[in-house]
């Protein structure tokens, strides 16, 4: 029998495809049945069709961990191959390109931020993607403004457009060598107001009677990073925000504890295509965080 013989008839759902892309991109069959707005069996479902149909095993799943076995990571290029060229044959006309505008807030994009464009990416390449990053305050009211299709912001319950996400825990962060010299005012480090972490933080440190100094102002969450790796002084900072060798001192030099903060997406897309690409950078978002 030729090879044209033995795969004729192997006509591949591009769903399931999708699905076995974003689980593995993801990798959690949670997130990626949150992408597709179905369930966790409705993905296995379709990975189990898909497996039959290339007549392959392409992962293995436990109860705590999903991974590639060689067969999936062999085909994983070719999905993705098959997804763009699809997204390509049915963009008709370019000049009808649409934009997704995006605004996150500093303290969460760290080094996840490529990954996630590159999946936001892999879903639809004709996808124009503009992204602002700033203080929670900042990417909410560009936002109300009609200049965002969607913010990942601050979580206000208030509001009806907003979708909570996860958790960020914050905490006090120093280069290894840092030392807290207990008869000078606490050196601090932060990002440029406004910033809710900073004013927080600020604010936790006078009602615990401790004496500070803003000896660092950054623009951005990766100066705030250098600084404190410099040892110029410790930071108020989200987990997932902190330099790869920061360590927390907050309990070992007495400093408050500092309350997390909740992120929600904001969003009043009703397109579908746009909602399903909001919903995945979202979902990949959530499941970066989730590792910390």
């Amino acid at each position: 029998m030729s090879a044209g013989s033995r795969h004729s008839g192997r006509l591949l759902d591009l769903d399931a495809v999708q699905a076995f892309v974003l689980v593995a991109d993801l990798s959690s069959f949670t997130r990626a049945a949150e992408v597709q707005d179905t369930t966790q069996s409705a993905i296995s479902l379709k990975i189990k069709r898909l497996e039959e149909r290339l007549d392959r095993r392409l992962l293995e799943r436990t109860p705590r961990h999903i991974q590639l076995l060689p067969e999936g990571v062999a085909f994983l290029s070719a999905a993705r191959d098959l997804l763009s060229a699809h997204d390509r044959a049915v963009a008709t006309d370019v000049r009808e390109q649409r934009s997704l505008r995006l605004g996150i807030i500093d303290h969460t994009t760290a080094d996840d931020l490529i990954p996630l464009l590159a999946r936001v990416s892999s879903y639809d390449p004709t996808l124009r993607v503009e992204l602002r990053i700033g203080a929670s305050s900042q990417m909410i009211e560009a936002y109300d403004a009609g200049e965002l299709d969607a913010a990942f912001a601050r979580h206000d319950p208030a509001r009806r457009d907003a979708q909570r996400l996860f958790v960020e825990r914050c905490g006090w962060f120093a280069a290894p060598q840092w030392t807290r010299h207990l008869n000078e005012p606490l050196r601090v480090a932060s990002l440029s107001a406004p910033c809710g972490v900073r004013a927080n933080s600020l604010k936790a440190l006078d009602e615990a009677g401790i004496k500070w100094t803003e000896v660092f102002v950054g623009g951005g969450i990766g100066t705030v990073g250098a600084a404190v790796m410099a040892g110029l002084a410790v930071a108020p900072m989200t987990r997932h925000g902190i330099p790869a060798r920061a360590v927390e001192v907050g309990s070992r030099f007495g400093l408050p504890v500092l309350a997390p903060i909740e992120i929600a997406v904001y969003t009043r897309v009703r397109d579908a295509s746009m909602k399903e690409a909001i919903r995945l950078f979202g979902a990949a978002l959530s499941s970066a965080h989730a590792a910390f």
